[in-house]
């Protein structure tokens, strides 16, 4: 792995303005303040973020995480991608296992957490009402994906979790020019190389993936693990 670095280019702290900013979808931002208002018992004296959620991690990453949504009191509560609930702790110990991340849960936005060579994004940056944002609402949100990971110089594979944000990074990828036709089908632990990064697929950290036993701590690291191998291939697969 390569050294992480800890500044943010100036590019990527404008595009993560705007995204904090955005007021687009107006049920979304409505269902983020709302949850701010009422909590959750466990996080009554806590004071939520409520407002889009900007990627995080190393910007000179070279694997690009591709995920759904912010939990609604999780990101939209702590104000970071993947942090404070159960699937940001799945999702840590996996990346800590292969070299990702320095420690092994998330937590706080304050918490110490660390990414190397990895960064994260979503398809939407607002909490959607039971995790389904709308056709619509994905569109909106896609020219934020667009911007941040223009900004992100060193991409060479892109780990998608879960269906949408598969189909989030081919339309993404489509946007600059990479197309493969058929599309490909998503499916767990799928390597797609193509003209750019090679697409990594990955079933979504949720509960109800990780409590069913439909994705297990050894799957996920695995995923990790080809990314890791493939982002020292220069994201060419073998």
């Amino acid at each position: 792995m390569k050294p992480v670095s800890s500044v943010l280019l100036p590019n990527l702290v404008a595009v993560q303005h705007e995204i904090v900013a955005c007021e687009r979808c107006s049920r979304l931002r409505s269902y983020c303040q709302s949850v701010a208002q009422t909590k959750k018992r466990p996080y009554i004296n806590d004071a939520y973020w409520a407002r889009p959620v900007p990627g995080f991690g190393d910007p000179d990453a070279r694997v690009l995480l591709v995920a759904l949504a912010p939990a609604a009191h999780g990101a939209n509560r702590t104000g970071r991608v993947f942090t404070g609930d159960g699937s940001g702790d799945f999702l840590m110990r996996a990346m800590h296992a292969a070299g990702f991340a320095n420690i092994t849960t998330s937590q706080r936005a304050d918490d110490g957490l660390t990414l190397q060579d990895a960064y994260i994004v979503a398809a939407v940056r607002c909490a959607p009402p039971d995790n389904k944002p709308t056709p619509e609402e994905i569109v909106a949100c896609h020219p934020h994906l667009l911007a941040e990971v223009a900004a992100l110089p060193r991409v060479r594979v892109i780990v998608a979790l879960g269906k949408i944000g598969f189909d989030a990074t081919w339309r993404m990828l489509a946007d600059r020019g990479i197309v493969i036709r058929p599309r490909p089908q998503f499916g767990h632990g799928v390597v797609i190389p193509t003209s750019g990064p090679t697409v990594v697929g990955s079933f979504h950290p949720s509960r109800q993936n990780t409590n069913t036993g439909k994705l297990t701590p050894p799957m996920l690291e695995s995923v990790f693990r080809t990314a890791a191998r493939l982002a020292v291939l220069g994201g060419q697969a073998p």
